[in-house]
């Protein structure tokens, strides 16, 4: 950018501007002026938006989309691929040669057509679908200090009356004093971008540690966290309305994930939409169709590949703290997963 910049102050006596969208015909200490931005909504709901901006002594133009991504064009004439239908505020920062800005904003409403093209309804009686789930098994949480032995019994998981549920139990189980259920799509399904959507009901017992989850498919060749890993949903062990929606990776600014926490009155008692939009631009976390964390994807990150899907109900463990002594049962009842691209 530097030297585009030193480009045009060397050649302004002779063509007096510089720059696609710009119009630098006063001196470098001349801040913008007359910034407009347009916007064109493709009508194939594709997601496109092309977007126009220009402004009087502009050099650069950043565009922040509304959903967590920004970028930087010079031209100010730029087409960005949204991953979901929503009404997004655009943001339009112009920046003169001396770094002078001026800033507008405006809306734009896309419409995305995605296509089913994985789902499970858990519409069968008894076993999950063997042939979209397989189990994790053992005991310890893989470094979570969980306390429960993950089983695949139909004690801890089983498909009834439309729903999956996921049983913790309080039960001496092969040195564990807790029992429950962990199931993958590992080796029977994974996907690439898109979007998924997650319908559940979460448990309300003091110590119980849901999740909803996705890995990379080369977690047993790379490990952990160079596989990647997207929490859809997480709940705190004590606080049964707080939902935690996090991302790993090797470069993660927080030891704990990069993330947020949102609320929700009714998680135990009603069921919501879980969901992850996920694109090589960025990964939106929704709770009901609400975005409410989104990661920047980049080309270094993990997250640019093939992951499979996880559900589970965790017993104590770093996020599930303390078990309440009176804990017997509980569980999370699942309506559907279903993925879109």
């Amino acid at each position: 950018m530097k030297n585009i910049i030193l480009g045009c102050i060397l050649s302004m006596p002779i063509f007096m501007s510089c720059g696609g969208g710009s119009k630098n015909t006063s001196s470098p200490n001349t801040p913008p002026t007359n910034l407009t931005v347009n916007a064109n909504v493709a009508s194939d709901s594709s997601g496109n938006v092309s977007f126009t901006a220009t402004a009087t002594n502009a050099v650069s133009y950043d565009f922040n989309f509304g959903n967590g991504v920004i970028q930087t064009v010079q031209s100010g004439i730029v087409t960005y691929k949204y991953a979901g239908s929503g009404t997004y505020t655009v943001n339009v920062i112009a920046t003169s040669a001396s770094g002078q800005t001026l800033s507008a904003n405006t809306q734009v409403t896309v419409v995305v057509k995605l296509n089913l093209v994985w789902s499970d309804e858990f519409n069968n009686t008894g076993s999950p679908d063997p042939a979209k789930w397989g189990f994790d098994l053992g005991a310890g949480g893989w470094g979570n200090n969980e306390l429960e032995y993950y089983t695949s019994r139909t004690n801890n998981a089983i498909v009834s009356n439309g729903t999956l549920k996921i049983i913790a139990t309080k039960e001496n189980y092969l040195g564990s004093n807790y029992t429950s259920a962990r199931l993958l799509s590992k080796g029977l399904y994974s996907f690439q971008y898109g979007r998924i959507d997650i319908s559940a009901k979460l448990p309300a017992s003091i110590g119980t540690w849901p999740a909803l989850w996705m890995l990379g498919n080369n977690q047993a060749t790379v490990g952990w966290p160079a596989c990647g890993e997207i929490d859809i949903m997480e709940q705190n062990g004590s606080n049964k309305n707080t939902i935690y929606g996090t991302m790993h990776y090797p470069t993660q600014v927080n030891p704990n994930g990069d993330g947020t926490t949102t609320s929700i009155a009714n998680a135990s008692t009603a069921f919501h939409k879980y969901s992850a939009i996920w694109s090589a631009a960025s990964i939106q976390l929704l709770i009901d169709d609400v975005v409410y964390y989104t990661l920047t994807n980049k080309s270094s990150l993990p997250f640019n590949q093939n992951f499979f899907i996880l559900l589970n109900v965790a017993m104590g463990g770093n996020l599930g703290g303390t078990v309440d002594p009176a804990f017997t049962s509980d569980q999370m009842e699942i309506d559907y997963v279903r993925v879109y691209q």
